[in-house]
């Protein structure tokens, strides 16, 4: 045990060398500009860079909203096409002289065309394979197929054909 300190006193520590300071190299105007011109070009990469993520990003908020507005359409017309047999239902209970369905059937209907359904009775028109199916023909006047009679209403949601007219068309 000795109390003998390992530091070593300042009369023992080695004498410093002089050191000489680097030569202070001023920098000049040319290597200004140039370090000058990496930075703007270095800052309007990632501008740019940061516009086009930004860019990128608003077209994919927009993407999402369509998609999730098409989901919201899609999911509201299967609604719609599942509450038309209720109202074929409601059709031929007043056809059949159930007068007692017919405000129910009103409100029902008129609920959904406030929402956008349109119902098609083409009595008396012109022939269309894109609206109407025909499920039975009579004999006509020999000129254009005309519908004689609508055997069950056609629907069209919000622009859409949901379900095709079911007529009795005259040839």
């Amino acid at each position: 045990m000795s109390d003998v300190s390992e530091t070593p006193t300042p009369e023992e520590s080695p004498p410093e060398e002089p050191t000489e300071a680097p030569e202070a190299v001023a920098p000049t105007v040319e290597d200004l500009l140039s370090d000058l011109e990496q930075v703007t070009a270095q800052r309007d990469e990632y501008l740019a860079l940061a516009q086009a993520k930004q860019a990128e990003f608003e077209n994919f908020r927009k993407r999402m909203m369509k998609q999730q507005a098409e989901e919201v359409a899609r999911a509201a017309s299967k609604l719609v096409e599942a509450l038309l047999p209720v109202l074929d239902a409601f059709d031929y209970g007043v056809v059949h002289g159930d007068e007692s369905l017919a405000p129910m059937r009103t409100q029902l209907l008129g609920a959904l065309e406030r929402e956008g359904l349109v119902r098609l009775d083409p009595a008396g028109s012109a022939f269309d394979p894109n609206e109407h199916e025909a499920v039975a023909h009579e004999p006509g006047d020999g000129g254009e197929p005309v519908v004689a009679e609508t055997l069950r209403a056609g629907y069209r949601w919000q622009g859409h054909l949901l379900r095709p007219v079911m007529v009795r068309v005259k040839d």
